[in-house]
């Protein structure tokens, strides 16, 4: 397997994991605000860095927002079709290409393609981690989430 074929097979299973949550959250009766809160976070912090990928301002997108889970189902749609697109368009050449961007401060900084798709993956799987937490403590059973499980 090259790069590539690593990083597309990782989205594929970021795409998985944020699809497991999802579903989970769509049956917990009671809807943690928390949970749903850092979900979000997630979603919305895909689209910003996505959309820094594309060169496009990121600057009037939110990275926090409160919103219901029908919007985060949206959401993960819409992550999953603007990363799959990103990634299949993507040469190995690129992933050394340096993308230059304002963060939500309006400071500027300047990452590599391959920095920013490790960045998204392992910060959704933090967060992930972190909804597990809070549904473990709700009485809740966690989201195996883990990659090994989905490779399997």
């Amino acid at each position: 397997m090259n790069l590539i074929e690593t990083i597309q097979k990782m989205y594929e299973h970021l795409n998985w994991a944020n699809r497991r949550i999802l579903e989970t959250l769509q049956k917990v009766e009671d809807e943690n605000q928390e949970v749903s809160r850092l979900f979000s976070h997630i979603l919305f912090s895909e689209k910003v860095w996505i959309t820094r990928l594309q060169g496009l301002d990121s600057s009037r997108l939110p990275i926090w927002s409160d919103v219901d889970i029908e919007f985060c189902a949206e959401l993960v749609m819409q992550s999953e079709e603007s990363i799959t697109t990103f990634l299949t368009n993507l040469a190995e050449t690129d992933l050394e290409r340096i993308i230059s961007y304002k963060n939500s401060s309006d400071k500027l900084f300047k990452n590599s393609v391959r920095d920013i798709l490790t960045h998204v993956v392992l910060h959704g799987q933090y967060h992930r981690g972190q909804i597990n937490s809070r549904l473990r403590a709700n009485g809740i059973e966690p989201v195996n989430v883990d990659f090994i499980t989905f490779m399997r």
